[in-house]
């Protein structure tokens, strides 16, 4: 069982797509960008349903629509602090953590100039989110997988950001204020008290590629460490310049 969605587990809307494909997508979303916060049928857009089954709008301007919601507002921008509401923002939209404070920095400015709107379209129209998902895939946490311009330390925040999917975003406080704010590595930590990796004893296969240099040639490489051993082993690795291609549980 792999520790973040693979590409197998991807959700799209397919072309001519079936009713079930649909549902399966309409569900992702709320699921996603919802933090998995439980949705009556009372709650569900029932309009920008009906625009994504005739064709009218795509999965991404779904996606906006529901980010765009009062119920969206009402879980976390009315009871969050700006500095949570950005957090959970990154990870409900682009599937990964804010890297550094200066990106948190640059959506409090787009927040505070602009309004709420143009903080949740900041993401969508962003050309991150095209390149990792388009018009018609659901948005995913993708915190195994690296890209130009992001750092390795995003993979610990996203992880961070992200343990415990049986568990929903509502309430929770903001998790990388102090790392952030003292451009501090994030540690991975053992959860306390259960959750989805609470099984401290597994073993984990950490594929990783090293950087090209003078002295080296660019290649994979893989090890397999137990769990107390995983967030020394990725500090590690980002130390020595190298890239984390994926995590994933050993059976």
């Amino acid at each position: 069982m792999t520790l973040w969605i693979s590409n197998s587990d991807l959700v799209e809307l397919n072309f001519n797509s079936t009713e079930d494909n649909l549902q399966s997508v309409i569900r992702a979303v709320y699921r996603q960008v919802l933090g998995n916060a439980h949705v009556m049928e009372s709650q569900r857009l029932s309009s920008a349903e009906s625009f994504l089954r005739n064709g009218d709008i795509s999965v991404k301007e779904f996606v906006r629509a529901v980010a765009n919601s009062d119920l969206y507002r009402s879980l976390f921008f009315e009871t969050s602090s700006a500095y949570q509401f950005i957090e959970l923002n990154f990870k409900h939209l682009l599937g990964r953590a804010p890297q550094d404070q200066t990106e948190i920095a640059e959506h409090v400015a787009i927040y505070n100039n602009h309004g709420y709107e143009a903080e949740i379209n900041s993401y969508l129209d962003s050309d991150e989110y095209m390149d990792s998902f388009g018009y018609d895939t659901v948005p995913y946490i993708r915190g195994n997988q690296t890209r130009t311009g992001l750092k390795n330390v995003s993979f610990n925040r996203t992880f961070a950001v992200s343990r415990g999917f049986a568990a929903n975003d509502i309430g929770k406080s903001a998790k990388l204020i102090k790392d952030l704010g003292g451009n501090l590595a994030t540690k991975i930590k053992s959860p306390a008290g259960g959750g989805a990796y609470a099984n401290t004893s597994k073993r984990f296969r950490v594929t990783t590629i090293n950087s090209k240099s003078a002295r080296t040639v660019r290649s994979n490489a893989s090890f397999v460490v137990d769990y107390a051993q995983l967030s020394a082993k990725i500090q590690g690795i980002q130390k020595s310049g190298g890239k984390i291609l994926s995590i994933a549980e050993v059976a």
